[in-house]
């Protein structure tokens, strides 16, 4: 059975949500920092002249990211303490030394007060310059202090204008100083090097780059980021799919990480028990300019090649991330009291059809994140997996019954018909 497909502009976002869920699910590992401090989030808003710009649902970048800030301060988890920074806010001049100065905490990390948060971000108009390497630092220098985790959230809709000092190399330098801090881009331009520069700044902390067009895509991803930082967080593992089932690694519950070629086909297995249910989903990561149709196929098999339940998802335009997953729940089996029952390995294949004009390289393959997560299988005769609708096996005994009983029909109606016909 196809779970709901969700293809967004930012990244898919489908991924987001499952590896933030699976955080207080999943063992700690070495990288994590296990602590009860109050996790710390600073949202950092470009408020440069082009975010008068209107192309975001018929509304200036400035009315949607407002918008969706009014929004996202309604949500944020009581546990979290959120601070706002802007960039480009203040000097409107064409001195290049004092616009790139142009960055300040509109509202400072703490305990949350929404209406006044919210009186704050309705004052911003669009104004300066775009320093992104100054509003980064000022960003960590606000998230000092304490044990907790850490998370700066930069919407921006153009590249630094404040060289040479590189936001990429800020971002490295904020990774060294070992304060397990994150940094998530969301860029609102479909631009290649705006793209590029957001990408490298995320990368470097850990972070991920998503592109929004929508007010509510850039509500949504911003919401999802400060759920986020208030889980756990989880490490993805590294690992490498093989080009068969019979060579491909196990996996257990988690989040993984792979790279994957154009039209390349990865396996990679999991063993599931009786009594519980795979759920798996895996986004596969545009990072380069791709030709416009494309696909991605999630698919578990047998060992035997016979397919048990796929997902899958295609678009025709640009996207910067494509995500599916699938179920297969495995029902219970009676057996004695001191046997146990035997694993079933699933072969999980990820797919996709993304090609690429001849000037793109197509090494290293595009980055894949893949979830696995097992739970207790549905027993419940209102979830359509209890049937089994994910094997195939009750839709078709449905439909042939169906069509034998119409053929039946058809045909004693017909030879009615014709016994009325003779007799008169």
């Amino acid at each position: 059975m196809i779970i709901r497909r969700r293809l967004t502009a930012g990244v898919g976002i489908l991924l987001a949500t499952l590896a933030a869920g699976l955080g207080s699910a999943l063992p700690a590992s070495a990288d994590e920092t296990p602590t009860n401090a109050s996790p710390k989030v600073e949202l950092v808003l470009d408020v440069s002249g082009s975010m008068r710009t209107r192309d975001i649902d018929g509304q200036s970048r400035m009315t949607a990211a407002k918008q969706a800030f009014n929004e996202v301060l309604d949500a944020v988890p009581e546990q979290v303490q959120l601070g706002i920074r802007t960039l480009g806010a203040d000097y409107p001049g064409d001195d290049r030394k004092v616009g790139c100065k142009d960055t300040k905490q509109l509202y400072p990390v703490g305990p949350l007060d929404r209406t006044e948060a919210k009186t704050a971000v309705a004052t911003l108009a669009p104004t300066g310059w775009t320093p992104i390497g100054p509003a980064l630092l000022g960003a960590a220098d606000d998230l000092e202090g304490g044990d907790s985790t850490r998370r700066i959230v930069l919407i921006s809709d153009g590249e630094d204008t404040c060289g040479p000092l590189d936001p990429c190399e800020v971002a490295r330098d904020i990774a060294a100083r070992g304060i397990h801090l994150v940094i998530d881009t969301l860029g609102l331009v479909p631009n290649a090097k705006i793209r590029q520069q957001l990408t490298c700044i995320a990368e470097a902390t850990g972070g991920t780059y998503t592109a929004v067009q929508h007010t509510d895509e850039l509500s949504g991803r911003v919401k999802q980021l400060v759920d986020r930082a208030a889980a756990p967080v989880v490490t993805p593992v590294a690992t490498e799919g093989a080009g068969s089932c019979t060579d491909a690694p196990q996996l257990k519950p988690g989040l993984y990480t792979d790279r994957e070629k154009f039209a390349e086909h990865r396996w990679y297995r999991v063993d599931v028990l009786p009594g519980q249910e795979l759920r798996a989903s895996v986004s596969v990561f545009a990072d380069r300019a791709v030709n416009n149709d494309y696909g991605m196929l999630l698919r578990a098999v047998t060992v035997h090649g016979r397919e048990i339940v796929r997902g899958a998802e295609s678009g025709t335009g640009r996207t910067d991330a494509i995500s599916s997953g699938l179920r297969y729940p495995k029902p219970e089996q009676d057996t004695d009291g001191d046997v146990k029952p035997a694993a079933e390995t699933v072969c999980l294949q990820v797919s996709n059809s993304f090609s690429a004009p001849a000037s793109v390289k197509t090494a290293p393959g595009m980055p894949v994140e893949l979830t696995i997560d097992l739970v207790d299988a549905p027993d419940a005769a209102d979830d359509a997996a209890a049937f089994g609708l994910g094997r195939g096996w009750w839709l078709l005994g449905v439909l042939v019954l169906t069509g034998l009983i119409a053929g039946l029909l058809t045909g004693w109606i017909s030879r009615w018909r014709f016994a009325v016909w003779r007799t008169h």
